[in-house]
C-alpha cells in the first residue's frame, strides 16, 4: 500500500436533511476555519459515481470561492448518520481522491476522552461538534447542533466529552404536526414577531419555532446545572444563526463546528492518512 501526502483536506458531513463540504488547506492548526464551505441537500438514494459528481463540482466551486486551483491530491475524512448511504460516499470518495477516506466511527481516535458508556454509539457528527466546540471554546463548553434531531453536546471541565441530549429536530416537529393534524398547512419555519399568533400559521410558528427556543434554553440551564457551572456555547446547523439572537442565553452562532471537528479528527489519525486506494 502506498501513502501519500495529500495537499488539501476534505470534510464531509452528511446529514439526513444536508450534506456539507469543507475544504482545509494541507497542516494547518486544528481550529483552521475551511479555505471554503458548500452545502448540498442529502440525496435519499446516491451511487459511488454520483457521490464523485457530486464532490467533483464542490470542488470546482469551493476552489472558486476561495480563489485557489483545485487540489489535485486531497484527504477526505466522512461523518455520515445516513446508513444506506455509507458505502457510496466511501466509495466515492475514495474514487474521487485515489485515497482511503477516514471514516469516523469506532476506533477513529478523537483526541479526547469519552466518558460515554459506550463510545461505539456516539454519532460521527455529536464526536466532531463535541470535539470541535472545546477545542475553539474551551472547558467546560456546549454544542448545540439544530438538524434534524436536536443534538446537545457537553463537555466538561476536565475536558472530556460527557455525554449530551437528543431531541426531535424542528423540521420533525414541523412533519410530525402535519401529518397528524390534516388541516394544518406547511408553514415556512421563521421566528414569529409575537407568541400569541393570529393566524393558523402563526400559531404553529409559535409553538414551533418559539417552543424549540425555549426548549434549547430549558436545556442548556439542565446541563449547565450537571456540568457545575455555566460554560460557552456554540450553535450550529439549519438557521443556526437566525435562532441564536433569539434565546436566552447568550450563545456563538458556528456555522463550520461540525467541519471543524472532522478536520482535527482528521488529524488525530496521522496513521490513516494518505493511504492509497486499492486498484
Amino acid at each position: 500500500m502506498q501513502v501519500q501526502d495529500p495537499l488539501a483536506v476534505l470534510a464531509v458531513d452528511v446529514g439526513n436533511t444536508e450534506t456539507s463540504f469543507g475544504l482545509f488547506a494541507a497542516g494547518v492548526t486544528a481550529d483552521a476555519e475551511p479555505l471554503s464551505s458548500f452545502t448540498l441537500t442529502t440525496a435519499a438514494h446516491l451511487t459511488a459515481d454520483e457521490v464523485r459528481l457530486s464532490v467533483r463540482e464542490a470542488l470546482k466551486l469551493m476552489a472558486e470561492d476561495a480563489g485557489i486551483e483545485v487540489p489535485h491530491s486531497f484527504g477526505t475524512v466522512l461523518s455520515c448518520v445516513v446508513p444506506c448511504l455509507a458505502e457510496a460516499w466511501r466509495e466515492g470518495l475514495g474514487a474521487s481522491s485515489g485515497l482511503r477516506p477516514l471514516v469516523v466511527g469506532p476506533g477513529i481516535r478523537s483526541g479526547m476522552r469519552l466518558a460515554y458508556k459506550d463510545p461505539a454509539e456516539i454519532g460521527p457528527d455529536r464526536l466532531a461538534d463535541a470535539v470541535a466546540v472545546r477545542t475553539r471554546y474551551g472547558a467546560p463548553s456546549v454544542a448545540v447542533d439544530f438538524g434534524t434531531t436536536l443534538n446537545i453536546e457537553a463537555v466538561g471541565k476536565d475536558g472530556a466529552f460527557w455525554g449530551g441530549i437528543i431531541a426531535p429536530g424542528l423540521s420533525l416537529g414541523a412533519k410530525a404536526l402535519r401529518e397528524s393534524a390534516a388541516r394544518l398547512p406547511e408553514i415556512e419555519l421563521s421566528v414569529p414577531a409575537h407568541a400569541i399568533g393570529t393566524t393558523t400559521a402563526d400559531a404553529m410558528r409559535s409553538g414551533l419555532v418559539l417552543g424549540e427556543l425555549a426548549k434549547v434554553d430549558g436545556l442548556i440551564d439542565l446541563v449547565f446545572e450537571e456540568l457545575g457551572s455555566e460554560a460557552p456555547v456554540a450553535v450550529t446547523g439549519s438557521q443556526a444563526e437566525e435562532l441564536a439572537v433569539h434565546m436566552r442565553h447568550k450563545v456563538a452562532a458556528d456555522a463550520t463546528l461540525t467541519l471543524r471537528g472532522l478536520h482535527e479528527i482528521y488529524g488525530a489519525n496521522p496513521k490513516l492518512q494518505g493511504r492509497t486506494v486499492s486498484r
